[in-house]
């Protein structure tokens, strides 16, 4: 990543902060990026936590708890209110999950990031998440790759849900973000679907990612068959683990704004 952009990020990060009176706790890559298949032109998926004044909490009514920006120049920038991050933390949520673990970090107060990635084995499911990633590749699968002729990069949006379900069945923790990993753990060094993997994501990298060209059978096939077995099997997995984290939750919270706004008085 070239100086400009970092520095764009930053500003833009500073900006919001003023602007919406936010304190922002961290922010990272969510997308191609982060997911190790960037195309030339590939946006720049920021995200990010932010807390808001104590006094913003305290209110009957139910308020807006995300920011967002328009995807402006490759910048597409938005973030949760921590409490939004943390109820969806406490369903075993893959994308916070997978923010936590991104290699690319623009903002990070470790202090608290590192209170959350603690709590994590106390909120990780399983048969949730496995859920979520047979969701997003049986969605995408329907969508993209269903006609005689597909785009490159749609084959990396059911690949890597799928080879995400096939690590927690084999691992059972949160897989990794990167995809590098997943294939590299999931997928056999010497089989014909690692060489077709390695060749489309040689030409992704390359900018050939909107290409149409004939379906390729072997990954098609590969991805029929995972996506029906996961439907058969994921109601059988770890629906959540034991113990309840609600009050490690609403104590990192109470103190994640102690810290932010540096007051003893929450």
């Amino acid at each position: 990543m070239n100086d400009s952009i970092q520095q764009r990020i930053q500003t833009e990060l500073t900006r919001i902060e003023r602007e919406e009176q936010v304190r922002i706790l961290y922010a990272c890559e969510s997308g191609s990026r982060a997911w190790g298949f960037p195309s030339k032109d590939s946006d720049y998926d920021v995200r990010f936590l932010y807390v808001r004044p104590v006094d913003w909490y305290l209110s009957i009514h139910d308020k807006r708890d995300v920011i967002e920006r328009p995807i402006s120049d490759l910048l597409d920038i938005n973030g949760w209110d921590l409490r939004k991050a943390l109820r969806l933390f406490r369903k075993s949520n893959p994308p916070l999950l997978e923010w936590l673990q991104s290699p690319i970090v623009y903002l990070d107060d470790r202090s608290i990031t590192e209170q959350i990635r603690r709590i994590a084995p106390l909120t990780f499911s399983p048969k949730a998440c496995t859920y979520h990633y047979l969701h997003m590749a049986k969605g995408n699968y329907r969508e993209y790759l269903q006609g005689e002729q597909v785009k490159i990069k749609k084959y990396f949006y059911v690949l890597r849900p799928v080879l995400a379900c096939e690590w927690i069945t084999r691992y059972g923790t949160m897989p990794p973000i990167e995809f590098g990993q997943l294939v590299d753990a999931i997928v056999p060094a010497d089989s014909e679907l690692k060489g077709i993997i390695d060749r489309l994501l040689i030409r992704k990298k390359a900018g050939d990612e909107m290409d149409l060209e004939a379906r390729m059978n072997p990954i098609n096939d590969y991805l029929e068959e995972r996506i029906g077995y996961y439907e058969r099997t994921a109601a059988s997995l770890q629906a959540a683990p034991a113990g309840d984290p609600d009050e490690q939750l609403d104590d990192l919270f109470r103190n994640v704004l102690k810290e932010a706004w540096n007051s003893e008085n929450i």
